[in-house]
Order: C-alpha cells, then structure tokens, then sequence
C-alpha cells in the first residue's frame, strides 16, 4: 500500500456524501444520484493514486458524476418538465436548489440533509440506518452486513430496496422541519453511533481506528445537537463520542498495534475533549427521559475520570451497565455486563453470564475475546488460550487478530513454563 491511498480513500469518504447531496438537489433523484457518486468514486479510486489528486477534487467528483447522472435521467427529466409546463409553475423545492447550484457549491455542504433524508419515515428502521451508512457513511456493503451480524447479500439486497422506496416515495430532498425530527431522530442517532464505531474500531482491515469516520460522526452528531440543544438523548450520543475518542491517541502502540484500555498511557488522552464530553453529560442526565446513550456516555465517563486503571469505580460502572441492559436491546451489552461484573464479583461470577449467550453473539468474535479475557482472570489458562484463538479466527480486524493471537501465544508459553515447572 503506497503512502497515496490512505489519504485518497479518506477525501473520497468525506466527499461522497457531500456529492450526493449536490446532485440530489441537482436532479431530484437520490437513487440515480447515488448510483452515479459510486461510479465516479471506482474512476476516481483507479484514477487519483496514478494521476494525483485534482485541485478541486470536488467538483471533479460533481462533474464525472453529473455527466453519469445526466445520461442516466435525461427522460426522466424532460417528463418533469413536460409535467410542471402543464402544471404552470416550478416546485419551490426545486427552485432552491437551482439557487444553490447556480452559487458556490463547493461551499455547500448537504451532508446533514442527506442524514435526515435517509432516515425518512418511508423506511424501516433497519433499512434507513443501512441506506444512511452507505451514503453518508461510506461505509462498504460487507462492513454494514457484519454491523448488523447479517450476511453480506442479505445486507446489499436491503440497500437497494431502500433506495428505491425512497424513489418512489417522491420525498423532496431538504431538511426536514422541526415537527419531522421526531420521526427519524431515532435512526439518525443510530446511525451516528455505528459510523462513530466503524471508525474508533474498524470492523475489517489492516487499521485499527478509521480517524476520518469517527470524526466526521462527531461532526455530524454536533450539528444535531445545535439543531435540538434540549435533547437529552442527543446531548448523550455526543458526549459518548467525545469521551470515547478521547482515548483513541493511547489505543495504539508505536507500531499500530492495539492497546487494552487497562494498559494504556492516561497521559495521551485528549482532556479537553473529556472534560467537554463530562459537561455534556452531566447536564444532559437531569433532564431526562434517559436513555442507552446517556447511560453509555456516563459509563465513558466514570473510566475517563479515573486517575489510573486499578482505580476505576467498577461498581459504579456495573450499576449503569444493569440500568443500559433495561433501556437497551443490544446482545452486545451482555459482554460488557459480564466484563464488570467480573470486575466486581470476580470473572466466574461474568462466566456465568456468558454460560447461555444470546444466538446473535454465538459466532461473533467479541464473545470469545471476552470469555478469554475472564478465563485468563480466573487462571483458566488453557481455556484462555482456546478462546482467544477462536476470536482471532473470527475477527476481521488485523490489529485485533494480531493483539489476540499474541495474547494466545504469552498465554501457551507461560501455561508450557508451568508444566516444566
């Protein structure tokens, strides 16, 4: 991999929703639009590395994909133009974005229209967050299918269906207004998390942390948030993030290698983005209702305040992990529960939890990583070791395969000293 690819693979992540946006005001058709953007980004991928980055590599994208767009909905066009001659005026939708398209485009972002306009009410929960985390996300059709602990086809079959419904739902491409928030609020949020996620541990590849996701999740989620300042949940999903990333400096060694958050060097942590995420939180709590995200970031916060790993509040940590498994459904809060409880009871106490886990979680990598790190507390070294070699296996992260199969191999050694002993 040249030192090139990395930076073009992230300017083309940052844009692709932007160039969506142009082109959906542009021509009213988010699908057609979409479709277009991925064929200008492949031209742009083969193209950028050989040739360099254009100097407006914006309006190359708007340009090569404008040019694909107009091939692909000349007759759907000239039928709108036929209908609104009958019609006697021009939709004032469609007057603003010739406005803004007759401006500088290169100043507009639509990012955020494009959030709201992929989490529209005409989609299901599921279908808005996997449509918005292709579009705004970037994220790969494989990324999002091991997200949702789904097969790949499964997932790709779903984006399309969406993108479609969207089409036919006619829905104008705008920014919804504040009586609509409501209805999609929920899905945006979501989204927000899992394209944060992806980027604080990639799913897949050679890199542990994808910097320009999680920042560009964080972005967005501020943008939200000065939409709707009283929102509780919003206020949470924030302060998570900030709490979150401001670790993200001490998760990797010299080497890139993965860094457990008990090993890592306090001294790199960003505190000015946990001393924002702190206020955040602690002003978002009382107000009310709660919710998984408040509950997640207070958790953050409770391990950011803590001077050292040995003096974390464990108990406190475990109380809002049972108040997060109320309020939540998500399996994965099982390994997280078991791990404090282990933490507070001792690691049978969170084997025990893990005896009978969820189906979901049954092949997902992060349940052996966990019930190898509680084996390994418990002095189980030869079932530490089994464990922590089926999540390597399992994982396509090369960091997280790399830091469990050498957490393995320290373990068989030292299991091998004691029999020779």
């Amino acid at each position: 991999m040249t030192p090139l690819e990395p930076t073009v693979d992230d300017l083309l992540r940052t844009l692709a929703p932007q160039v969506v946006g142009v082109l959906t005001r542009r021509y009213g058709d988010f699908a057609a639009a979409e479709d277009a953007v991925q064929e200008a980004l492949l031209d742009a991928a083969t193209q950028w590395p050989a040739q360099g980055v254009p100097r407006n590599p914006r309006g190359w994208l708007i340009q090569v994909s404008g040019r694909r767009m107009t091939e692909q909905v000349r007759s759907e066009q000239a039928r709108r133009r036929r209908e609104e001659l009958v019609a006697g005026q021009v939709p004032a939708d469609r007057r603003s974005a010739s406005a803004a398209d007759a401006g500088d485009e290169g100043a507009y972002d639509d990012t955020l229209a494009l959030l709201f306009l992929c989490c529209h009410p005409v989609l299901t929960p599921g279908s808005a967050i996997a449509l918005t985390l292709r579009s705004v996300g970037g994220l790969t059709t494989g990324e999002i299918a091991r997200a949702f602990l789904v097969p790949e086809a499964t997932m790709g079959q779903r984006i399309s269906r969406a993108k479609q419904r969207i089409k036919a739902s006619g829905v104008p491409f705008r920014m919804p207004d504040a009586a609509e928030w409501p209805a999609r609020l929920d899905a945006v949020l979501h989204v927000l998390y899992l394209i944060f996620n992806e980027g604080y541990a990639s799913s897949t590849g050679p890199e542990l942390r994808r910097v320009e996701l999680s920042r560009e999740a964080i972005r967005l989620t501020r943008a939200v948030h000065a939409l709707l300042p009283d929102d509780a949940e919003v206020a949470g999903l924030l302060a998570l993030m900030l709490l979150t990333e401001a670790r993200g400096p001490a998760r990797t060694g010299p080497d890139g290698e993965l860094v457990p958050l008990a090993e890592q060097d306090r001294d790199r942590w960003d505190t000015a983005a946990i001393a924002e995420g702190v206020a955040l939180i602690t002003a978002a709590l009382p107000r009310g209702p709660v919710g998984p995200y408040q509950v997640q970031a207070a958790i953050a916060a409770v391990h950011d305040e803590a001077p050292t790993a040995a003096e974390t509040d464990w108990p406190q940590i475990l109380a809002l992990y049972g108040v997060l498994a109320k309020v939540s459904g998500n399996p994965l809060i099982t390994l997280n529960l078991a791990v404090a409880t282990a933490m507070v009871d001792g690691p049978a106490a969170g084997l025990d939890l893990l005896a009978d886990p969820p189906p979901v979680l049954a092949e997902h990598h992060r349940l052996y990583a966990v019930r190898a790190h509680l084996h390994e507390l418990a002095g189980d070294r030869e079932a530490a070791v089994a464990d922590y070699r089926t999540a390597a296996r399992r994982t396509a992260s090369l960091p997280e395969r790399h830091h469990l199969s050498l957490r393995a191999a320290r373990l068989a050694a030292r299991a091998g000293e004691g029999d020779e002993g």
